[in-house]
């Protein structure tokens, strides 16, 4: 019996390649995104920090510049927390395209090992025929040697 041979296999081993690294890819930006969450969290609890620095302010008797002070931290972690959001955004869209196209991969993949599937399916159909051939041409061989004996025996 002849061996199956898949004549496109060198792509089908790119394929897995691409998607190894597409896994990987994903991986590394749901990294960078985990990271940015992360910081914007942090900035989050420090925000919380000032706020109730300023609430026991408050309650205290204290210097207005502290209080002034305290108001500009708060403001400036304001602006601190909007512009990590923008990184979380920009963290999110980038594991999204690496979703995208590791789902791409992953199709055309499964779209080769189909393929691959198929054309195993057919060398087996074409090898039973091959079989089937060469079987009836042994029948064939052997009645006709058969017929021959018993008609040069009469």
């Amino acid at each position: 019996m002849a061996k199956f041979r898949y004549r496109m296999q060198s792509i089908l081993n790119i394929k897995y390649q691409l998607e190894t690294q597409a896994k990987m890819e994903v991986g590394r930006a749901q990294m960078l995104l985990n990271e940015e969450l992360e910081k914007q969290q942090a900035l989050i609890d420090r925000k919380e920090a000032y706020i109730e620095e300023g609430r026991r302010m408050r309650k205290e008797t204290v210097h207005v510049n502290d209080l002034r002070d305290n108001r500009n931290a708060m403001l400036i972690m304001d602006e601190m927390i909007a512009v990590q959001r923008t990184m979380v955004r920009r963290a999110e869209e980038v594991l999204e395209k690496a979703r995208a196209k590791l789902t791409e991969i992953m199709q055309e993949r499964k779209m080769h090992e189909k393929l691959k599937e198929k054309a195993l399916l057919q060398f087996l159909e074409e090898e039973k025929a091959a079989e089937f051939k060469v079987v009836d041409e042994l029948t064939s061989y052997t009645y006709g040697q058969r017929g021959k004996e018993n008609g040069n025996g009469s």
